[in-house]
């Protein structure tokens, strides 16, 4: 290679799907490069004395050779990447490659190897691969600007049209925590239905032509029927419309989610689903609540709060709740609260159990009142609490220290 040196490489996407590649080296180079490989459907041998636990932690998925390199490792390989910190080994490893037209990349100089690694990145089926003449950071910085371009939109690709729909999570409400699957789905649409927790300040983003049908569910006021819903998705779709169906939190966290999956199979309308980050867990962590923590906590359960103990509907068993030791986070749980707290101190909790509860979590108000199981009740109203608002019940609110809520 170094008798040619201003010679520009040759890009091309190599499929390794099935096909052995060979890793010499095991270090943090190895570490990068690997999973990229398992993703890409390598068969990848790692050859090296030693590994970092995590390329070990892969072992179920490649095979590791714990010894030197032998030239007979490449027999049958597609792809060799040469990762050790010994130049001569790295040596070795290219010119067996070479031997055998199998072309090598050197992690130590890429002026001796046969083929260069390129600074990748995948966005809606479309993989960029950048290559700055040996300058990796260069290639890294190049790649990272056109990605955000593409999120953006500044340079926009051909969408996904395909009818049908998209079940997509939005998160807990701050737009900078939604995920880049909800973004491009969002960017794919032609029919958005969205309810009142979706970040409403990425519906500002859509395209003009994008028909935004609104199926807010106001508490104690107007709501569109999970029947009406299911009826909307599906009359879009089956009109060769790509319908994003945008909903806070998760789709399958007390999101109904599944209810929509169901009634556009049964219907036979192809339905994906997006997950989304859930409240029960983004929320408390953003108002610095660990949901878990060593030595205090080894469970936490998520609880619908939308009916009160007792109730006829209910399928929780408030006893049983009560007995655990870990953290309970309550969803749509506010009006309700009050008759929780008695059940949770009648089960046999602590009456001075610690309390928080987040309103607005995550968003510009956000806010945190924090009380205990007994004093819940007069907290609430003192602080004139209303949903949306996630309530965490347990030590792991005696953890976090006031000074880090939102």
């Amino acid at each position: 290679m170094s008798d040619h040196p201003s010679y520009p490489p040759y890009p091309s996407g190599l499929r390794l799907a099935g096909r052995r590649v060979v890793v010499v080296g095991g270090g943090h180079v190895a570490q990068r490069r690997v999973p990229v490989l398992i993703g890409a459907g390598a068969e990848v041998h790692v050859v090296s004395p030693e590994v970092t636990p995590a390329i070990e932690g892969l072992a179920a998925e490649i095979t590791i050779a714990l010894r030197p390199f032998r030239e007979a490792d490449l027999d049958g390989a597609w792809y060799v990447i040469a990762a050790t910190d010994d130049r001569a080994v790295n040596e070795a490893v290219s010119l067996a490659a070479e031997e055998r037209r199998i072309f090598c990349v050197r992690a130590d100089d890429a002026r001796e190897a046969s083929a260069w690694t390129p600074a990748i990145g995948r966005h809606e089926g479309l993989t960029v691969a950048v290559l700055a003449n040996r300058e990796p950071r260069r290639s890294a910085g190049m790649r990272d600007e056109i990605m955000q371009a593409l999120r953006e939109g500044v340079i926009s690709i051909a969408q996904d049209r395909t009818p049908g729909v998209v079940l997509v999570g939005g998160g807990p409400g701050d737009p900078e925590l939604v995920t880049i699957a909800a973004r491009n789905a969002l960017a794919s649409a032609d029919v958005v239905v969205a309810d009142r927790l979706a970040p409403r300040e990425l519906l500002d983003e859509l395209a003009p032509g994008v028909e935004l049908i609104d199926v807010a569910k106001l508490p104690r006021g107007r709501s569109a029927s999970q029947e009406e819903i299911n009826r909307v998705l599906i009359e879009h779709a089956r009109a060769g419309k790509r319908v994003v169906r945008f909903k806070g939190g998760d789709n399958f966290v007390f999101g109904r989610g599944y209810e929509e999956v169901l009634a556009c199979a049964e219907a036979g309308v192809p339905v994906t689903v997006v997950p989304g980050l859930t409240s029960a867990i983004s929320v408390p962590a953003r108002a610095g609540i660990p949901v878990t923590h060593r030595g205090v906590a080894h469970e936490f359960t998520v609880i619908s709060g939308h009916l009160p103990p007792g109730h006829p509907d209910s399928l929780v068993e408030w006893p049983a709740v009560a007995a655990l030791r870990g953290t309970v986070v309550l969803l749509m749980a506010v009006q309700n609260a009050p008759a929780i707290a008695s059940a949770l101190i009648a089960g046999g909790r602590s009456r001075d159990t610690p309390v928080a509860v987040v309103m607005e979590g995550t968003m510009p108000g956000e806010r945190t009142v924090r009380s205990t199981l007994a004093g819940l009740e007069a907290d609430l109203e003192a602080a004139a609490v209303r949903p949306p608002a996630i309530i965490v019940v347990g030590d792991v609110v005696a953890v976090s220290a006031p000074g880090h809520d939102g």
